[in-house]
């Protein structure tokens, strides 16, 4: 196959499948979570059990004082690619031409030099990450063979992007192809591994904090 072909494929049907798999796989995971149910709580309410969840999600996107300064490089770090992620992904002008074919309409993007400048700060993000846990002998021996999977695939998409962007080592049809690939391969793997923590976080921080609410107490 020549680098169009290629290109074509991965822009087609490639992007189809991958799509198909992610969102069968958040759909399947997500009722899989939602069909355990819970056991019904015959106590008292002493509070209100959506109150309680909103608060928990809410206030568990902020780390306390305790945690922030226990794990102060985590922590920011953590802040730094996630912030990087959403806004390569969803505010990048390309991505929002793209997301406007898929669903019909779009939305302002930001300035490439910006996100050019942060796809950068998210990457050495990661990159620090990594060694971070590697040097660390605790996480280091906590960290999984998926641990490092989900990182490949997590940096990989930016890294390619950024070379496509620049156009660095190949033909252009080559990068882009290789960039959609990459993102392709993460889209697959999303709901079979934590990166599922995406749909995930707010429904086990609103369980938590039901639970408390309904007992009256803070989470």
């Amino acid at each position: 196959m020549s680098e169009i072909e290629i290109l074509t494929w991965v822009r087609g049907q490639g992007f189809q499948i991958a799509v198909i798999i992610f969102i069968a796989g958040v759909i399947i995971r997500l009722g899989e979570i939602l069909l355990l149910g819970r056991k019904a709580n015959l106590a008292e309410a002493k509070g209100s059990e959506m109150g309680g969840g909103l608060h928990t999600i809410v206030s568990r996107t902020f780390p306390d004082k305790t945690t922030f300064k226990r794990s102060t490089f985590t922590v920011v770090a953590g802040y730094i690619f996630h912030i990087g992620l959403f806004v390569t992904i969803f505010l990048f002008a390309p991505h929002v031409l793209m997301f406007k074919d898929i669903f019909g309409f779009g939305w302002p993007s930001l300035p490439t030099p910006v996100v050019d400048a942060l796809t950068v700060v998210t990457i050495i993000a990661l990159l620090a990450v990594l060694a971070h846990r590697m040097s660390d002998t605790v996480l280091k021996f906590l960290t999984t063979k998926e641990d490092y999977l989900v990182w490949m695939l997590t940096i990989l998409p930016l890294v390619t992007g950024y070379m496509a962007f620049h156009r660095i080592g190949t033909t252009a049809p080559t990068l882009l192809a290789i960039h959609i690939l990459s993102v392709e391969l993460l889209l697959v793997i999303f709901p079979f591994t934590k990166l599922m923590h995406t749909f995930t976080f707010a429904l086990s921080r609103w369980y938590n904090g039901a639970i408390s609410g309904y007992r009256g107490v803070q989470s």
